[in-house]
């Protein structure tokens, strides 16, 4: 029997409202499109609004690789009172640390104010195709089937749910082992004493991941005086170091690499921590990923007691929140037109359609205690290619985000938020650019990238001039 269903026109339909949804809905308005930007949870932001800084808007020299939408986010966050900005780990990343309650609202006031149409608590599940175009995608909501036709599909959604449903290939983990990296949970806590937390890290270097990256010209004493004399608590304290590994081995810890500490708030003396883990997970395995939660809590809840307990700067520090979903590091990647290399991430390659940068290490978690990082050639940045985000086969879908078209190694790096942010504001720069062109084929193999790029550049993207 045939199912009726709902129908809703629009000029750019965006499934997932992370941070590469985000870019590509504003991105898409500003330049003229009817967009609807749809998302399965209770609220827009997605890693944005958990704790985790931004990694990936400057490379490893400090410079910055990323502008336009993602700058805005950060300049209305400013202005609200929620940003700390720029802070160097003096291991081999500059991060960038905002209050993710204040990002929150700065997401919705960008989104607001660029006319984006949001749906929340709604999922795609499935698509109708028309040959090799995408006509619509299938939305769930409450009560109710929408079939939502747009001229531009862009599917944001971390696990490449519309590409699949539309038949495009995809990877997932490393093929070989059966691995994927682990999920974790992030959680805040409130009253710690940075300097005191700083000066441990200098007195006891040894317990800090430092001096990964050889450009800083420093050992690893020379980065924690330094670190300490930057003032900010960003720590990264190290699995294999004497105190992680002495609390893993009596039981406080569960097993994990890292402790990325990072600061949310100075005026709460608030600091966000990203330690915890399950690993051998398919997160696309809804019961499984459900399953992981209380781990995750318990996990949070133990860590918790031992940065109290063990960590200098944490005696009295108070458990302040969760973030509001678990944090996926990879699932599928789907298979678009051009496949981002290992080497063209760790070589820093740049191309001439390159409507994007990346820069973050490359960075892949393991169950447990291990973990493979890399800085990029010469703390440099890397060139994102336009067909990188055109779905193979399809037309008029682009993919961005966590989902997007990249070896696994390539694919650690590039998955970080500044990177999804500069992807998603190129791809609905591109969607809006067909619809100017009035292309009944809304073919997005026929837009020239030169157009691309020189819309991107002067709607402040960052494409030319970097390391």
């Amino acid at each position: 029997m045939s199912e009726t269903l709902n129908l809703e026109k629009w000029d750019v339909l965006v499934v997932g409202a992370g941070a590469a949804g985000i870019g590509a809905a504003i991105a898409a308005a500003r330049n003229g499109a009817r967009v609807l930007l749809v998302d399965a949870g209770p609220m827009v932001g997605g890693e944005l609004v958990s704790g985790i800084p931004v990694d990936g808007c400057l490379s490893s020299r400090g410079e910055w690789v990323v502008g336009g939408v993602c700058r805005e986010l950060f300049a209305e966050c400013e202005r609200l009172g929620g940003y700390i900005g720029p802070i160097n780990d003096y291991r081999s990343l500059h991060v960038v640390a905002v209050d993710p309650e204040i990002m929150k609202v700065a997401v919705v006031n960008l989104l607001s104010a660029a006319g984006v149409a949001l749906r929340l608590y709604s999922y795609a599940d499935g698509v109708v195709m028309d040959g090799d175009r995408l006509r619509g995608v299938i939305v769930v909501t409450k009560g109710r089937r929408v079939l939502v036709e747009a001229a531009t599909v862009i599917d944001a959604s971390g696990d490449g749910d519309v590409a699949v449903a539309a038949g495009v290939p995809h990877e997932i983990g490393d093929a070989a082992l059966g691995e994927l990296q682990p999920v974790t949970l992030m959680f805040r806590m409130i009253g710690v004493d940075g300097e005191r937390l700083l000066r441990f890290v200098r007195d006891h270097p040894e317990n800090a991941g430092l001096g990964e990256f050889e450009g800083l010209g420093l050992d690893r004493r020379q980065c924690a005086e330094a670190l300490y004399r930057q003032g900010l608590p960003k720590v990264f304290l190290v699995g294999d170091g004497p105190l992680m590994r002495d609390a893993i081995a009596r039981g406080l810890l569960h097993r994990s690499s890292m402790m990325g500490i990072t600061p949310t708030s100075l005026a709460r003396r608030e600091v966000s921590v990203n330690t915890t883990r399950v690993g051998h997970l398919d997160a696309t395995d809804t019961a499984r990923l459900s399953s992981a939660f209380a781990d995750l809590v318990r996990q949070v809840w133990d860590c918790a007691g031992f940065l109290k307990a063990c960590v200098p700067g944490f005696e009295r520090a108070v458990f302040s929140g969760l973030a509001p979903r678990i944090g996926i590091r990879e699932t599928r990647r789907i298979l678009c037109d051009v496949v981002l290399g290992d080497d063209d991430v760790a070589l820093a390659r740049k191309r001439p359609d390159g409507i994007a940068k990346g820069a973050h290490e490359i960075d892949v978690h393991l169950a447990g205690t291990g973990h493979h990082r890399r800085p990029i050639q010469g703390g440099g940045s890397y060139d994102i290619p336009f067909g990188m985000l055109i779905a193979r086969g399809v037309a008029n879908l682009m993919v961005v985000g966590r989902c997007m078209s990249a070896t696994r190694i390539a694919h650690s790096s590039a998955r970080v938020m500044g990177t999804c942010l500069a992807m998603g504001q190129a791809a609905g720069t591109a969607a809006a650019m067909l619809r100017e062109d009035n292309d009944p084929l809304n073919d997005l193999r026929a837009l020239p990238v030169d157009r691309l790029r020189a819309r991107l550049a002067a709607q402040g993207a960052i494409l030319e001039g970097t390391a």
